[in-house]
């Protein structure tokens, strides 16, 4: 089983050093964080910090990246999930099974309501 989040994360390096200068300043990169396994810790990742395949706090996850990456982040933007079958249907079931605790009626409205559209199948 396979999974992860995808972002683009915009973010500065700012020299320590005096006399000390970079050109860009910015830059973005592809940042991925693994999906936890459904039903473990952190598995409702998704829910926590997605709405409608956006970043629903961008400042506090932005703060969660700056932690990840040491530097500053300016943005970060969610681009997709990334899985394969086996996790997914994994997925499906944990969803199935707590329904209640998303608020929705249906497995596919809980990833339509937090990933939109971003869901890549491998």
């Amino acid at each position: 089983m396979d999974a992860r989040y995808v972002f683009a994360v915009r973010f500065r390096l700012e020299p320590r050093t005096e006399g000390v200068a970079v050109a860009p300043e910015e830059f973005e990169t592809r940042l991925t964080r693994a999906a936890d396994p459904p039903g473990e810790d952190g598995w409702r990742f998704f829910r926590d910090n997605l709405w409608r395949g956006e970043v629903n706090d961008e400042r506090h996850f932005r703060k969660l990246t700056e932690d990840a990456l040491g530097v500053p982040v300016v943005s970060v933007e969610y681009r997709s999930f990334e899985t394969d079958e086996e996790y997914l249907e994994a997925l499906k079931a944990e969803i199935r099974a707590d329904l209640e605790s998303f608020n929705a009626d249906s497995v596919s409205e809980v990833l339509n309501k937090y990933l939109g559209s971003s869901l890549e199948v491998e």
